[in-house]
């Protein structure tokens, strides 16, 4: 085995990865494939209920609704790309997967990822004028501005992973073929380049800088004027009125931004695989399990569009 994965990858066509996983706990390893595995099927059945509904129910044909949509069409492409190849590597007889496979996956999920970081900055504005400009809300975001809007957060998501995998693809693997992680994450196939990578690494640092740091200013932005507006409400019954539209938006932003800046913006010499780990379990699995949970539970117009559905009322 050894001699075998010391052969050249440099090969695309040939060439395979074996993903360690948690190789090295393997009772660990069968529990967490079988948590993940309710968690994926929760992800699935949460983002199509609210695709569905949301596509029925002509109460939910609003902006809001329309970018939540797209949100849930992230989560289930996001997950898809990770937890089948994840669980079949684990139920599997080896951790295999092919170099084409590897790039389609890394590119695949760093896409989809990417997207989510600016389709997020766009809900935080739909709030704001939500909240802030109630009376013409229905004029400015109108349903041409609203699908311009998911178009430029699809297309910078997926320019920004042509960027980075294209970079990541020409750089030479000298026989590597153990990648200490459950999935083809980008950092962890550059770790594994036998050239200099410090020119590149910049290169994908300041891309990951700008659709991190564009996305959380316009978020923060938008806030600050959300707060400032429900700050100036004199009853409380319309300040939690006016901050109920954004709690659910604020907690979805809150996980998925503080993970994934947390991981990908830290010194490169205080990242560990452990927790690289998981840290990718929270923003590939769990984030996206809780996602369609949380604007769910506590959100009136979606029980009433499931009420109405399933013919309660």
């Amino acid at each position: 085995m050894k001699n075998e994965q010391s052969m050249e990858v440099n090969d695309s066509s040939g060439g395979y990865f074996i993903l360690m996983g948690f190789s090295d706990r393997p009772q660990l390893e069968l529990v967490l494939s079988l948590f993940f595995f309710v968690l994926y099927t929760i992800t699935l059945m949460g983002n199509m209920t609210i695709i569905i509904l949301s596509f029925l129910d002509s109460r939910l044909h609003t902006p809001m609704y329309f970018f939540l949509r797209n949100l849930s069409f992230l989560d289930i492409g996001f997950t898809t790309s990770v937890v089948p190849q994840m669980l079949i590597n684990i139920w599997g007889h080896n951790k295999r997967i092919s170099y084409v496979g590897c790039l389609v996956q890394y590119s695949v999920a760093l896409a989809l990822g990417s997207t989510e970081c600016v389709l997020l900055a766009v809900m935080a504005v739909d709030r704001y004028f939500a909240v802030c400009w109630p009376l013409r809300y229905a004029t400015i975001m109108h349903q041409r501005l609203c699908h311009l809007l998911a178009a430029t957060s699809w297309f910078s998501g997926f320019a920004n992973s042509v960027l980075q995998s294209s970079l990541a693809m020409v750089l030479p693997l000298c026989g590597h073929r153990q990648v200490d992680h459950f999935i083809c994450e980008l950092l962890v196939i550059i770790s594994l380049s036998c050239v200099d990578t410090r020119s590149m690494e910049s290169k994908m640092f300041i891309a990951r800088l700008i659709i991190l740091a564009i996305p959380v200013s316009i978020i923060l932005t938008s806030y600050a004027h959300i707060a400032w507006a429900v700050a100036k409400i004199r009853s409380a019954e319309g300040q939690r009125k006016a901050f109920g539209t954004c709690a659910s938006h604020l907690m979805v932003v809150s996980l998925y931004f503080g993970t994934i800046m947390f991981m990908y913006l830290q010194p490169k010499n205080n990242y560990s695989q452990d927790q690289g780990k998981v840290l990718a379990l929270i923003y590939t699995i769990i984030a996206p399990t809780l996602n369609p949970l949380i604007y769910t539970l506590r959100n009136k117009d979606i029980n009433r569009a499931m009420k109405k559905v399933m013919g309660n009322t």
